[in-house]
């Protein structure tokens, strides 16, 4: 029996990805990825080329802040002024997939920050209008996957932050052997919190090609990056969902729009209900005909907490009611806030 390579396992990865619609593009260093961005973003937006006083708005903007920060730049629209004096916001990330352009590269190769002549080239790199959100780090079948999340525990101390430092953009970290796949967010220091995909049935799809096939169709990964991260405030990092959290506030969400009955979700202890329940409540509240989302608990003390974890993840999202007339003023206002109340 033959032992596919790294790098054949790289190559049956890329041409998978071409086959989902991912264009295949090469760059070699970031001044490469620095040009590109830039023509991605014209394209995504719809914008004649920018000249290069409106370029440099742009990348003062892109490269200021910590991964956190850069995350919430992702997410927003930013304002461009123009030569000609007029203005437009223009987006870097769209919550619809067909609005955003994609694209693979590998082997992209940085200098490392202690300029000590060492670089680092990464495995294969997925580009969203010219933005490294993706990285992906491979080893041949038969290594330890542990050796491949140790790696990007390197790059993120020695080689993303060099130069223009776009690989501080990146949402998502995938890893894998072959047979044996996970993805985490940037950030996350333990190989315990890398997690395996798996289908609505809770069964894990491990190998490469049916991961690629699942997790990385443009559809879900775009949900993957704009729905399906959280930022968590008090700490200032990303957080991603599991699988099982992500089909519970699906379902959720589904039956919200389809059904005026009730359901249930059910999770156990420890198993990130607060996460679930936040990013269902932020979702629905995104949805035109929820006019308000009432999250009611059956404890005094949990209304104190929930509000409180809640508001950790996005500052001020939530009321929090004390008594039956608080809470008839709050369902009158006119806010996009969510509201915590007790069943007492």
């Amino acid at each position: 029996m033959t032992v596919q390579s790294e790098a054949q396992l790289e190559n049956d990865l890329i041409v998978q990805l071409n086959g989902l619609g991912y264009a295949n593009i090469t760059i070699k260093d970031e001044s490469a990825l620095l040009s590109n961005l830039k023509t991605q973003i014209e394209h995504a937006n719809g914008l004649a080329p920018l000249s290069l006083t409106e370029w440099k708005q742009v990348i003062s903007h892109l490269n200021t802040g910590t991964v956190f920060e850069r995350a919430k730049n992702l997410r927003d629209l930013f304002p461009i002024k123009f030569d000609d004096g007029t203005s437009r916001h223009i987006f870097f990330l769209s919550d619809d997939a067909t609005k955003n352009k994609y694209q693979v590269t590998n082997q992209i190769t940085v200098d490392h920050r202690d300029h000590n002549g060492r670089t680092s080239r990464f495995d294969v790199t997925l580009l969203v209008n010219g933005l490294p959100l993706v990285q992906i780090e491979l080893k041949k079948r038969g290594m330890e996957i542990a050796e491949a999340f140790n790696q990007t525990l390197r790059y993120t101390r020695e080689a993303y932050w060099v130069g223009q430092g776009l690989f501080g953009f990146i949402q998502l970290f995938i890893i894998s052997n072959g047979v044996n796949t996970r993805y985490y967010s940037n950030g996350t220091q333990h190989i315990d919190f890398s997690f395996p995909w798996a289908d609505v049935n809770n069964k894990n799809i491990n190998e490469i090609v049916d991961f690629t096939e699942a997790f990385l169709n443009q559809n879900h990964l775009t949900a993957m990056l704009t729905q399906f991260i959280a930022l968590y405030e008090s700490s200032k990092t990303l957080m991603v969902l599991r699988p099982y959290q992500i089909y519970a506030v699906q379902g959720i969400v589904h039956h919200a729009k389809t059904s005026e009955c009730n359901g249930y979700i059910w999770h156990t202890t420890g198993s990130g209900k607060t996460l679930t329940s936040f990013k269902a409540s932020q979702i629905m509240m995104q949805i035109p005909d929820v006019s308000k989302v009432l999250f009611v608990v059956d404890r005094n003390d949990l209304d104190t907490q929930t509000s409180k974890e809640f508001n950790a993840f996005k500052e001020d999202s939530v009321d929090s009611t004390t008594n039956t007339t608080a809470l008839v003023k709050q369902l009158d206002q006119r806010h996009d806030k969510l509201i915590v109340t007790t069943i007492q």
